[in-house]
């Protein structure tokens, strides 16, 4: 069995310049662990693969395409590839959020 502690892998360099803690990386799928601080926001972006996020804390804004919602602890909210999509920290408390990416980009679907 294998088990990952989030809070001990490494924090990884990304292009939004927030903390990103990859959890498990195979051909099938991506996994992160984002953390979100007050005030901060993911840039728009757009990402070749499906990717779906799951709320673990706090409460932020997603938008996907054209839609925007609201969503706190315990949400899955799915984005299909090319769409672009990005999330904000409105609150004042850290929001962490689950990304899986599926399947995991390789270097032929770099994130756009």
């Amino acid at each position: 069995m294998q088990t990952v502690e989030v809070m001990k892998q490494p924090v990884v360099a990304n292009p939004h310049g927030v903390e990103a803690r990859k959890l498990h990386d195979s051909e099938h799928a991506q996994v992160m662990h984002i953390t979100l601080g007050p005030g901060q926001s993911l840039k728009r972006h757009i990402t070749p693969v499906d990717v779906f996020f799951y709320v673990l804390e706090g409460t932020g804004v997603v938008e996907i395409g054209d839609e925007s919602r609201q969503a706190g602890p315990d949400t899955l909210i799915e984005s299909p590839a090319k769409n672009p999509h990005c999330w904000h920290n409105q609150g004042d408390v850290p929001l962490r959020v689950l990304v899986v990416k599926t399947p995991r980009p390789t270097e032929n679907t770099k994130m756009l």
